[in-house]
C-alpha cells in the first residue's frame, strides 16, 4: 500500500519564521492517524524542521541534520549541503523516503535524498502531498496581506486541507522565539 501524508509549510516574514504541518497520515485509501506531529525544534530551538515521508525515516533524518547543525556551529546553509551530500551517498540514508524543510529564521531550505538543497523563494517553501496548495496560498498571502508568518502558515494549511485529500485541519505550528500552537 502506498502511504501518503502531510503538508508542511515554512514562512519567513519581517524577521519571524514559522513552520506548520497538518496531522494526517493516510495508508492507501484510509486515514490512519489524524494528529501526527511532523515539525520539530532543533539546536536548542534555533532551527525549525519539518518532514514529509515515513516517520521512522524522518526521525533518522532529524538526528542527522541536527548533527550537521552542531558540527557547523548552527550554520544552516552548510548543514543543509552536508546533509544532502550524506543523504545521497550513504548506503542506509539514501533508501529513506522523506523530504525535509528547515529554517533558522534567515534561510529556508528544502532538502531531499537526491542531493537537492533548494532555497525557498518569496519567503516560503512547502513539502508533502498538499505542498502545491499550501505554497500557492502562502505566496498569495505574502503578496497581498500583512499577516505574520504564523498566520500565513495557519491559513495556507487550512486552504490546502480544503483541497488536498491527504491534508487535514489538525495543524501543529512552531515559531522561532514563540511556542507550539495546536490550531
Amino acid at each position: 500500500m502506498r502511504r501518503r501524508s502531510t503538508t508542511v509549510l515554512a514562512v519567513l516574514r519581517d524577521g519571524a519564521a514559522a513552520i506548520a504541518s497538518d496531522g494526517q497520515v493516510t495508508l492507501g485509501a484510509t486515514v490512519v492517524k489524524h494528529g501526527a506531529v511532523k515539525v520539530r525544534r532543533l539546536l536548542g530551538g534555533k532551527v525549525l524542521v519539518g518532514f514529509a515521508g515515513g516517520a521512522a525515516d524522518a526521525l533518522t533524518l532529524f538526528e542527522a541534520i541536527e548533527g550537521h547543525l552542531e558540527r557547523s556551529r548552527g550554520n544552516l546553509r552548510r548543514a543543509a549541503v552536508e546533509m544532502a551530500r550524506q543523504w545521497r551517498s550513504d548506503r542506509v540514508l539514501r533508501r529513506l523516503e522523506a523530504m525535509l524543510l528547515c529554517t533558522d529564521g534567515v534561510d529556508l531550505y528544502t532538502i531531499s535524498g537526491n542531493g537537492d538543497v533548494i532555497e525557498g523563494e518569496e519567503g516560503c517553501a512547502a513539502v508533502g502531498s498538499g505542498a502545491p496548495y499550501a505554497l500557492a496560498a502562502a505566496r498569495a498571502l505574502l503578496r497581498h496581506t500583512a499577516l505574520p508568518a504564523a498566520g500565513i502558515c495557519r491559513e495556507s494549511l487550512r486552504v490546502a486541507g480544503e483541497i488536498c485529500i491527504y491534508t487535514n485541519d489538525q495543524v501543529t505550528l512552531l515559531e522561532l522565539g514563540g511556542g507550539e500552537d495546536d490550531a
